[in-house]
């Protein structure tokens, strides 16, 4: 405890920041990178005109509140007269993609569009027929693309774009830059150059200008870095804005702004070729690092890039575990209603770990979790159904179950192209996030779905925030090493993690349900209707 407190007074402990979409995340990290204190703030995504957003000043509360939080807990933990007043490093993390447009005075133009929008079906089409590489509904460029096609007001007044770490990164430094693999969801990267495909950037500026759109592309694009890279300095407003007690100090070099998928990779430590992870948590993606590029494009498919620009294939699910968690509300009130006291942790643990005793196939019960559309089906928007047969076995294991199921069962119909069709090698997926709070659930539904080992590490928890940290650390520690061995060597030479293999009655029941599952889409479809 003295020493940490030291290191606090010091300057020496490390900091990291996500902007995740339910929770803002502070962590602080020690010389060993090893949290030492945590801070949050619980927030929501509104529909707003028909649009899914977080508001402009909600984002700087959130993060107020947050390292807020951090500071209390650190006084509360290491004595009242702790003060964090400098640090070795910091970083900024936040949900990849979506859509902030900002005038050459640095105002938001129209309200932060995020990844979870799906109105930009017709400029993903038309961008991935014209790149011959597959552009998402959520890209920036998308965003950007069907503002012009839908000739939005705002443009002309455009002077940059960026994502929500970048917007971050820029009010604490003063620096227009991203993290490639955020960047990597702006726009399509060139994995020779490591910046952004000068080609297609040039097609763009063809197909923009038809639409009366004049401005280039590369002056409204975040520079691009690399881990490790500077990427600026907090600044004396930065330092205030972040921490509005004035006792943060300015001068706390910065590693770049990188997307959640960024930080989720370095978290599990899977950021070399034959490794991958599965975030699981309101959305759902999974990361595996390519040895080579696929053979053709696939719009289930997205390819991102590492925190170094290695090319990584990502199958991203708009939905996760929002449907799962309000229906585990519903049996919270029903204990409320009965007199009894509600542990949502314990909760949780016994109504995920009953769905195991319930017939692998979910016995005719089916879910589908869609509370906003889904682009790896196609589908525009989310309406959530849960369906039965008439001679469904309706039990309680069975329709928790069916939903633990629907959380990962389009990730598996992505996935199934990597393995199946492109013959994508992995020898480890390690899981992290909100579904693998319950130990051994999560995981083993994972396995069975993927018919892969999952593993979970002990540190699977911590998150974003700490994989954000992570990359501050080695802003300041990596001494010309690379990142995979500066994880390796520093962070998870002794990392306790455990390994659950695919049950082949989970593989054979998993494979029947999404059999029923691919077949039931008509009524999703037609619900939609």
């Amino acid at each position: 405890m003295d020493n940490v407190k030291q290191l606090i007074l010091d300057g020496k402990a490390v900091l990291g920041i996500e902007f995740g979409s339910t929770r803002v995340k502070s962590v602080l990290i020690d010389e060993n990178n090893r949290p030492i204190a945590q801070g949050s703030h619980q927030w929501e995504n509104h529909l707003v005109d028909g649009l899914w957003t977080y508001g402009i000043d909600e984002i700087t509360a959130a993060m107020q509140s947050s390292y807020a939080d951090l500071r209390a807990n650190v006084k509360a933990q290491y004595g009242a007269d702790v003060e964090i007043t400098a640090l070795a490093a910091a970083g900024i993390s936040a949900m990849m993609h979506g859509y902030m447009p900002f005038d050459a005075d640095g105002k938001l133009l129209v309200p932060f569009r995020t990844w979870r929008n799906t109105n930009t079906a017709r400029a993903a089409a038309d961008l991935s027929t014209a790149f011959n590489f597959n552009i998402p509904l959520r890209w920036g460029i998308s965003h950007l693309y069907q503002a012009i096609l839908d000739d939005e007001p705002h443009l002309p007044q455009v002077a940059s774009i960026n994502t929500l770490a970048g917007y971050v990164h820029r009010l604490l430094t003063g620096r227009c830059v991203l993290g490639i693999d955020d960047a990597s969801g702006v726009f399509p990267i060139d994995s020779g150059t490591r910046g952004y495909d000068r080609t297609m950037m040039a097609e763009f500026d063809r197909m923009a200008a038809t639409y009366g759109f004049a401005q280039k592309l590369e002056s409204l694009l975040p520079e691009v870095l690399q881990a490790g890279q500077d990427a600026g300095a907090l600044t004396a407003a930065g330092a205030a804005l972040l921490d509005p007690s004035g006792h943060l100090q300015a001068g706390t070099p910065f590693c770049p702004p990188e997307g959640d998928a960024a930080t989720g990779m370095v978290a599990t430590n899977a950021i070399t070729p034959r490794t991958g992870n599965v975030s699981a948590g309101t959305s759902s993606f999974s990361m595996i690092v390519l040895e080579r590029p696929l053979s053709r494009p696939y719009e289930a498919i997205d390819i991102v890039t590492t925190p170094e620009g290695a090319l990584v294939a990502m199958v991203h699910c708009n939905n996760c575990t929002s449907d799962l968690n309000a229906w585990v509300k519903i049996f919270a009130e029903f204990m409320t209603l009965t007199g009894q006291k509600v542990d949502m942790d314990t909760l949780y643990g016994a109504l995920y770990n009953h769905a195991l005793t319930g017939a692998a196939d979910c016995g005719g019960v089916t879910a589908y979790n869609f509370i906003s559309g889904e682009p790896v089906l196609q589908l525009p928007s989310g309406k959530p159904l849960l369906m039965r047969t008439p001679d469904a076995d309706f039990s309680l294991a069975n329709m928790m179950r069916a939903h633990l199921y629907a959380s990962v069962a389009v990730l598996k119909i992505g996935n199934d192209i990597l393995f199946n069709k492109e013959h994508v090698a992995v020898d480890r997926l390690t899981g992290h996030g909100g579904l693998f709070r319950t130990p051994g659930v999560g995981q083993r539904i994972l396995a069975a779905a993927l018919d892969s080992p999952i593993t979970v590490m002990s540190t699977a928890g911590e998150g974003g925030a700490w994989g954000i940290a992570l990359l501050a650390s080695f802003l300041v520690h990596g001494r010309g090493r690379s990142l995979g061995e500066f994880l390796s060597s520093d962070v998870f030479a002794d990392a306790d993690a455990t390994e659950i293999a695919p049950d082949a009655a989970d593989v054979a029941g998993f494979n029947r349900y999404i059999e029923a599952y691919v077949k039931g889409l008509r009524a999703e479809e037609a619900a939609l209707d």
